[in-house]
């Protein structure tokens, strides 16, 4: 059904005062009494007079004695208009990355994203999507991955740390990304000592793997780059659903992907 004009002047009305806002929000919690609501919101009692008439003539509220208190529509337009601030705040959030996003494999609501942490690459530090992957390695106990590259500095923080026993690891990684790993000597030789290691598991997807993602305890991490292979920003967030979305898509990427041992030879 598509919104009336009457609904959507009414989504007009409210967004266009932050009071009525906050007024409905308060009362779609519990009563108040206008003094009470004049110290939550710092309206005035000539604008909160205002408001709660308009809130009245519409139903949104009753009174009972001194106390206001949002009836069951007043809730159901305080509740939609919060959910609805909530999906502007993180699109505006997402704005400037969402075409790098790998969305279409996402099967969680994207709204899960809305508390992520987002890095940006910047004049001064352009490696700062890098950079904070490489922080979270640092500190991660345990680390599944999937990606169709494993860059030097995350290789050698993650050889590193199983090798000290501090960090277990399991990556599935394109053919693309072995070969890469091949064609470098000094790469090579870092990638087969982590295969030596039995903290370390790595599995190749002759298929390939679309998604660059990492889950680091219980953080999952994106990092995010262009058509060009530019670096444009990463997002990590302990969301649970995606937590769990991210532990079910590495598990499938892992089933369909074969053993990569030490003595394989690498092409």
């Amino acid at each position: 059904m598509e919104p009336s004009d009457a609904s959507l002047e009414e989504i007009e009305f409210l967004s266009l005062s932050s009071n009525r806002v906050a007024v409905l929000g308060l009362l779609a919690t519990g009563s108040y009494t206008r003094t009470e609501l004049a110290a939550e919101t710092g309206a005035s009692q000539a604008t909160l007079g205002r408001v709660l008439s308009d809130f009245a003539e519409r139903s949104w509220i009753t009174r009972a004695g001194s106390e206001y208190t949002a009836t069951a529509t007043g809730q159901l337009v305080a509740a939609g208009f919060e959910d609805l601030q909530r999906i502007l705040e993180t699109e505006r959030k997402l704005r400037g990355i969402v075409e790098y996003l790998p969305a279409a494999a996402f099967d969680f609501d994207i709204r899960r994203l809305s508390d992520a942490t987002i890095t940006l690459p910047t004049q001064t530090r352009p490696n700062a999507p890098l950079q904070r992957l490489l922080s979270l390695l640092q500190d991660g106990d345990s680390v599944r991955a999937v990606s169709h590259a494993f860059n030097e500095q995350s290789l050698t923080v993650v050889r590193e740390r199983t090798a000290a026993g501090e960090q277990t690891f399991e990556g599935v990684f394109s053919q693309d990304a072995i070969d890469a790993l091949a064609a470098d000597t000094a790469l090579n030789k870092q990638f087969q000592t982590l295969l030596e290691n039995d903290r370390a598991t790595v599995r190749v997807r002759s298929d390939g793997v679309p998604i660059a993602a990492m889950i680091i305890d219980d953080i999952v991490y994106f990092l995010l780059r262009d058509d060009h292979g530019v670096l444009r920003a990463s997002v990590d967030t302990d969301d649970e659903a995606v937590h769990s979305w991210a532990h079910n898509r590495i598990d499938e990427y892992w089933e369909s992907a074969t053993a990569l041992e030490a003595d394989d030879q690498l092409s």
